[in-house]
């Protein structure tokens, strides 16, 4: 049986205060929301199975969720948009799962998003201001969004949170979504739990809690955007480093110990890029409960766990090709944004796990490193 919940999701517009005009507008069932998902990989197929399945539910939303779809060729000719809207099933990133039948994938980008005014983001996050470039005038004006992207971009003025990118390139808020969810779970309805992380706007981010929540995906809200984005970023560098343990054959109480660093990390290293965090956040799924699933059984410490068992003598990007079937790493390119960061800032020293992760996979330290550095963490960490 699931666990109790803290507090129970409205199940209909009236019961949700009515001063927005996102909101209001939802009232009148000629101005139904509309969904557009915008990824169409492993998770992003997943959150469309999820958010169909409320859009038929649920009366402010329109049936029809678009899932736009980056175009491939599949082994037998056949176009991957054709053979999902055909089988309702995304062969290629989440076979042998039903989508819904009113999830229509749509590999015309602008076409897919066209009338929408809830946005969701959810690609590899170095794609998503190119992505964003091509949105730019050809959304709705009371458009809202929220990115399950899990990476931040690092520009010369600084780290830029994907959230805010999003928000920057296309003039609307965005809210987030992460948590302790690994897709395939999720998609056979395994329980599960997520948070919403947003800004100031609370009726907006129940509106996004009631179009993911099902009996099997728990959702809540916190408001805490960076808390709870910084959360779903940085757990990826410690997911490597948990791989390169299981790699060398370290054992559980060293996995543990690399996990109780790494969560240390992202905390510290959140609150000094965002001194609005709350230590709250840490405790929400996207916080402690993502770090460990992700460190117990996700892609990057999968992929890791082949690099250290090679010496490191085969590159990510070639295990990554060979073990993922098209999805992406995150962690790798992640841990090299955050050293990026440290660098700049002079908060190496600060940060021996995540420089050190980043390091390993650069090939500059071999994977036994992990363990190999001298903590050098201030006791107010």
């Amino acid at each position: 049986m699931a666990p109790a919940l803290e507090a129970q999701v409205p199940q209909d517009q009236e019961s949700l205060p009515q001063n927005n005009n996102f909101l209001n507008s939802l009232n009148d069932a000629t101005h139904r929301s509309k969904v557009t998902v915008i990824g169409s990989g492993n998770w992003g197929s997943v959150a469309a199975k999820l958010i169909a399945s409320n859009t038929l539910r649920l009366r402010f939303f329109h049936d029809e969720v678009r899932m736009w779809v980056y175009e491939e060729t599949l082994p037998s000719g056949e176009k991957l948009t054709d053979v999902i809207n055909r089988t309702n099933e995304n062969v290629k990133y989440l076979p042998g799962i039903k989508l819904g039948q009113n999830v229509v994938a749509d590999p015309d980008l602008e076409n897919a998003v066209r009338d929408s005014n809830m946005l969701v983001f959810v690609t590899p996050h170095q794609f998503v201001e190119g992505i964003c470039k091509r949105l730019v005038r050809k959304i709705r004006e009371d458009a809202e969004a929220i990115s399950l992207v899990k990476g931040m971009e690092v520009k010369m003025e600084g780290p830029c949170m994907i959230s805010t990118l999003i928000s920057q390139q296309l003039g609307i808020n965005c809210s987030v979504l992460m948590g302790a969810n690994i897709a395939n779970e999720i998609a056979v309805e395994k329980f599960s739990e997520a948070t919403v992380g947003y800004r100031n706007n609370r009726e907006v981010a129940e509106r996004w809690v009631q179009l993911f929540y099902t009996p099997y995906f728990i959702v809540t809200a916190a408001q805490d955007v960076e808390g709870v984005e910084l959360c779903g970023t940085l757990k990826n560098v410690v997911a490597i480093a948990a791989g390169f343990v299981d790699g060398l054959e370290m054992g559980n109480n060293t996995k543990a110990a690399i996990m109780r660093l790494g969560l240390r990390e992202m905390k510290a290293f959140s609150k000094m890029l965002f001194p609005s965090v709350k230590d709250s956040t840490f405790f929400e799924s996207c916080g402690v409960a993502d770090l460990i699933t992700t460190c117990l059984g996700g892609r990057n410490r999968k992929v890791a766990e082949a690099y250290a068992r090679n010496g490191g003598k085969r590159s990510f990007d070639e295990l990554e090709a060979e073990m993922l079937q098209g999805q992406k790493l995150q962690g790798v390119s992640t841990a090299s944004e955050v050293y990026e960061v440290l660098s700049h800032r002079g908060w190496l020293e600060l940060f021996p796990l995540f420089s050190t992760v980043h390091e390993i996979c650069s090939g500059l330290l071999p994977p036994s490193a992990i363990v190999e550095y001298s903590e050098k963490l201030p006791r107010s960490f």
